[in-house]
C-alpha cells in the first residue's frame, strides 16, 4: 500500500498480512514479538528479510502462514474494525462512480476504520490527495497512525472536524466527495464550495432508503445532477470438477462413458444487502467564463 510502490522484503516495523486456512491477521513486525496460534509461535524475527509471500514456519515446524504484503483488499479483511466497514464489493463500485484516476483529489467522511481510505489513496497516487474527516478524536489519531505506518502519509490528509455543522476546510479544490454519514443531507449543502471549477462527483452511503429519500432532496435544492441510486450485491461462483455419465438415446446395453467435466454453481450463501450508494454530478463555473 505504500505510496512509493510494492516491497520486495520483510522489514522492522513493516506491515505484514499473516493468512492461513482460518484467515487473515495484519501484524506490525516488530523485535521480540511473536504470534500466538493454535499449532504454535511466529516469532517476528523469523519474518525479518524474508521475502514477501514466503511461507512462515510456526516454532513447532509443524504449520504454517503465508506472509502476504498489505493491498487495500487484504487490509480490509484483516484490519481492527473501529466502525462497521465498507467491503470490496461496494469500494470498487464507489471509486468508479467517483471516476477516480490517479491525480485526483478527494474529500471522505467519515474516515471510520480507514477501509474506503486505503482503496482510495491507492487509486489516486501518486499525484492525488484525499482529505478525510471524522468528528471522533480517537478514531483520527489511529487513522493517522495506520496510514503514517502504510506509507501513505503524502497522500492522505485526516482530520477531526464536524463536516455536519463545519464543512469541508478544503475549498475549490476536490472533484470527488463520498459521505458515510447518518445524516449526509445536512453536508450535502456545503459540498459545492469544495468542488473545483467544472465537472465533479459525489456518492453517499446509506443503509435506509429514508435516508436517500432525504439525500436526493438536499442533492436537488443545491443544484446536483444526474441523481442516481444503486445497489451492489456480489455473488460468488464455484467451480468444482464432477464425473457425468453420457445419456443414451438408443436401446444399446452398452457401458455408457464417463466424462469428467467442469461444474460452476453459484455459491449457496450469498451477502445480502449492505446499503444504498447514491450518486451524482456537479458542474461548477468558473467566474471569470461568465
Amino acid at each position: 500500500m505504500n505510496s512509493k510502490g510494492y516491497k520486495s522484503k520483510i522489514k522492522l516495523n513493516d506491515t505484514v498480512i499473516l493468512s492461513d486456512q482460518d484467515g487473515l491477521q495484519s501484524i506490525t513486525v516488530q523485535p521480540g514479538e511473536s504470534v500466538q496460534s493454535r499449532n504454535g509461535v511466529f516469532l517476528h524475527s523469523d519474518m525479518l528479510g524474508k521475502e514477501y509471500g514466503s511461507k512462515m514456519w510456526s516454532n513447532k515446524g509443524k504449520t504454517y502462514r503465508w506472509a502476504l504484503h498489505p493491498t487495500p483488499e487484504l487490509w480490509t479483511l484483516s484490519l481492527p474494525h473501529r466502525t462497521q466497514i465498507l467491503y470490496t464489493p461496494n469500494i470498487s463500485l464507489i471509486t468508479s462512480l467517483l471516476e477516480l484516476i490517479p491525480g485526483t483529489s478527494v474529500c471522505e467522511s467519515g474516515t471510520g476504520s480507514g477501509s474506503l481510505s486505503h482503496a482510495i489513496a491507492r487509486t489516486i497516487a501518486p499525484t492525488g490527495h484525499l482529505y478525510t474527516y471524522d468528528f471522533h478524536a480517537e478514531r483520527v489519531q489511529q487513522a493517522n497512525d495506520e496510514f503514517t505506518a502504510h506509507g501513505l502519509s503524502e497522500l492522505v490528509t485526516c482530520q477531526c472536524r464536524d463536516v455536519c455543522r463545519e464543512g469541508f476546510n478544503v475549498e475549490n479544490y476536490v472533484t470527488a466527495i463520498f459521505l458515510d454519514l447518518p445524516n449526509p443531507w445536512e453536508v450535502i449543502p456545503h459540498c459545492p464550495k469544495s468542488f473545483s471549477p467544472g465537472y465533479s462527483r459525489i456518492v453517499s452511503f446509506s443503509p435506509c432508503v429514508e435516508q436517500i429519500q432525504k439525500s436526493c432532496i438536499a442533492l436537488r435544492e443545491s443544484g446536483f445532477i444526474d441523481i442516481q441510486m444503486h445497489e451492489c450485491l456480489s455473488q460468488q461462483l464455484q467451480v468444482s470438477s464432477c464425473r457425468i455419465t453420457e445419456a443414451r438415446l438408443d436401446e444399446s446395453t452398452d457401458k455408457r462413458e464417463e466424462r469428467h467435466v467442469l461444474s460452476v454453481v453459484p455459491r449457496l450463501c450469498m451477502p445480502s444487502h449492505t446499503g444504498y450508494l447514491l450518486s451524482a454530478s456537479y458542474i461548477k463555473c468558473n467566474v471569470h467564463d461568465l
